[in-house]
């Protein structure tokens, strides 16, 4: 089963909408705060391009910022959530 990994930071609004949503979904995710960790941060410019947050990282797919429908579509591809 894919890995869910969200990258984000505590005073980030979107970062909080993101969690909410996997959270109603039932998805086991992985948050990881990137003010914190900048090992962490460095590897999720690497994987996405960016520097803003939310970023959603999926199995092999990367996200970035927050859609309901995007996040959907890639939960389902992933066989984490019946389409």
């Amino acid at each position: 089963m894919a890995r869910v990994k969200l990258y984000s930071t505590p005073t980030c609004p979107y970062c909080r909408i993101a969690k909410g949503f996997l959270e109603e979904q039932g998805v086991d995710f992985e948050v990881v705060d990137v003010s914190r960790d900048e090992k962490a941060a460095l590897e999720m410019v690497d994987k996405s391009g960016q520097m803003g947050v939310p970023v959603l990282e999926v199995g092999e797919t990367i996200i970035v910022g927050f859609d309901r429908n995007t996040y959907r579509k890639a939960l389902e591809q992933a066989g984490l959530l019946s389409p």
